[in-house]
């Protein structure tokens, strides 16, 4: 049988191409988004165009109730799952921290912070009743060695948070062989800037980057699925960066 994995935020960019690329490696996947239905399920059509396995699955990671519908429904609708993916996650629009509104901060930590914890205790909850030895990755940021100073103070520090949490839990569930670890892409070519105000800062900000060019979700789409993989069996409790060396 498929290993069956959850993917949160994955209607489109980097969730997306780890949903392509994990299926054409025989994943079973569970598609969530939150907003984008669309998005959402041409993203699904296209796995099964391919010969995969995937169904969309609308939940707010923010929300524990909605985290623990969407679990059952994925173990209901595809098996228990071998693994997870915390994609989920937002930015606010770019402001310096004194001028940027409390409501988006607390969103910000919501999804970031809070959803990626509510969905890994659901994870370990079901790997637990199905004796899987499941692997977690948590989809962070280069932003928590920066600071994003004068744009995203408050999302480096969700991101520096869920980092740590990938250290403390990847060692809490090492014993069990539940393996927690981390991805920190640097700048990726996604709508995040876009939603964030500023579709153009990619291009603005790619001469930083010792590559000379920013990611495409591909390319970090690929260390997520080998951190998913027993390639990666003895990787837990890090979190790995994925900048084209920022």
């Amino acid at each position: 049988m498929a290993k069956v994995l959850i993917i949160t935020g994955a209607g489109r960019g980097i969730g997306a191409a780890v949903a392509r690329r994990a299926a054409a490696d025989g994943y079973s996947v569970a598609v969530n988004f939150q907003r984008d239905r669309a998005a959402a399920e041409a993203l699904v059509a296209s796995i099964r165009d391919a010969g995969g396995t995937a169904i969309a699955m609308q939940a707010d990671v923010g929300d524990e109730a909605e985290v623990q519908r969407l679990f059952a429904r994925v173990e209901e609708e595809l098996g228990p799952p071998a693994a997870l993916v915390n994609n989920a996650g937002i930015t606010g629009p770019i402001r310096d921290f004194a001028g940027t509104d409390p409501a988006t901060i607390e969103a910000v930590f919501r999804t970031n912070v809070y959803g990626t914890m509510h969905c890994s205790r659901a994870a370990i909850r079901s790997f637990r009743r199905s004796g899987i030895k499941g692997v977690i990755v948590n989809v962070s940021s280069a932003s928590t060695t920066s600071g994003s100073p004068n744009e995203w103070v408050h999302y480096a520090a969700s991101k520096a948070a869920v980092d740590a949490f990938t250290l403390g839990l990847g060692r809490e569930l090492a014993a069990e062989g539940i393996r927690v670890c981390g991805l920190a892409p640097g700048l990726t070519l996604t709508d995040l800037h876009a939603a964030a105000g500023d579709p153009g800062r990619p291009q603005r900000f790619v001469q930083k980057v010792p590559l000379q060019r920013a990611a495409t979700p591909e390319e970090v789409a690929e260390p997520v699925v080998w951190l998913l993989s027993p390639a990666a069996s003895y990787f837990t409790a890090a979190t790995m960066r994925c900048t084209g060396g920022l």
